[in-house]
């Protein structure tokens, strides 16, 4: 059993030093490319997920997983040399919380982004369309009640 378990920590051990480094050398590759991308300085987390290309993602997203926790300070300082200061935040909250190093975050939201079109003034638009709806039903006399992006 202790076998086992040694050689499943092994494992993840070694697969992290693999994505840390994959992350390392990709984001010294694209560093240059990226820095060259025109994304307005007033973007959302959207907006800026429609300007930066997959790759970026993907390397985020080793470099989490390859950093556990100590991924959020890295994050933050490469995604504001970058000039993606939409992105820090929710970087630097998706590398704290724990359980989430092995989902690909950054990826999915840029594929959310682009296969859904999604853009903050949409998203913007879905939370206050919510609100109004649950403001109207309280109006009413009823139970606001969950939204439907949170039912």
């Amino acid at each position: 059993m202790l076998e086992h378990l040694e050689s499943v920590v092994t494992g993840l051990l070694i697969a992290m030093m693999v994505a840390l480094a994959i992350a390392s050398v990709g984001l010294a590759l694209i560093w240059r490319s990226v820095r060259r991308l025109n994304v307005p300085t007033e973007a959302g987390f959207f907006a800026t997920m429609h300007h930066v290309p997959l790759l970026l993602m993907v390397l985020l997203d080793l470099l989490d997983f390859g950093l556990d926790i100590f991924a959020a300070p890295v994050s933050w300082v490469i995604l504001d040399r970058l000039g993606l200061r939409a992105l820090r935040n929710k970087a630097a909250l998706e590398a704290l919380l724990p359980f989430t190093q092995t989902v690909p975050t950054f990826t999915l939201a840029w594929l959310a982004a682009r296969l859904l079109n999604l853009r903050d003034d949409r998203v913007t638009q879905i939370i206050e369309g919510e609100a109004v709806e649950a403001l109207r039903r309280l109006d009413e006399g009823g139970k606001p009640g969950l939204p439907h992006a949170l039912a």
